[in-house]
C-alpha cells in the first residue's frame, strides 16, 4: 500500500510559478514511478508528467515541456512539480499517482492515488 498526500496548490496570476509536492510512504513507496495528472472542469484526466525511481529521463506531455520541472527526493519520499510560466490553461486539480515499473500517460494504469491539490491561474 502506498499513500499520496499532495500540496502546494494555490492561486497565482499568469506567468506566475507554483511548486507542487507529492510525499509518499509505505512498502518500497521510493522504487514507484511518480507522476502527476491534472483534471480541469469537464475534461478528461491529463498525463502531466512522471519521474521514475532513479530520477533520469522524467517525462511529460508537451504543453508543460520547458515551463514545468519534475524531480524527486527519496531521503524525504517526495517528488516535486515546479510550475514556472503558468497559463490559464493550467489551471485544474492537480493529482500525483504512484505505480511499480514504468512510467505511463494512462491515468488507469496508476494503482494509488493523491487527494488532489487545485491549481488556479488567473490574469
Amino acid at each position: 500500500q502506498v499513500v499520496l498526500v499532495e500540496t502546494g496548490g494555490g492561486s497565482e496570476q499568469t506567468g506566475g510559478s507554483l511548486r507542487l509536492s507529492c510525499v509518499h510512504s509505505g512498502e518500497n513507496a521510493d522504487n514507484y514511478t511518480v507522476a502527476w495528472f491534472r483534471q480541469a472542469p469537464g475534461k478528461e484526466r491529463e498525463f502531466v508528467a512522471a519521474i521514475r525511481w532513479h530520477g533520469v529521463r522524467p517525462n511529460y506531455t508537451n504543453s508543460v515541456k520547458g515551463r514545468f520541472t519534475i524531480s524527486r527526493d527519496n531521503v524525504k519520499n517526495t517528488v516535486y512539480l515546479q510550475m514556472n510560466r503558468l497559463a490559464a490553461e493550467d489551471t485544474a486539480v492537480y493529482y500525483c499517482a504512484a505505480r511499480p515499473g514504468w512510467a505511463t500517460i494512462f491515468w488507469r494504469e496508476y494503482d494509488y492515488w493523491g487527494q488532489g491539490t487545485q491549481v488556479t491561474v488567473s490574469s
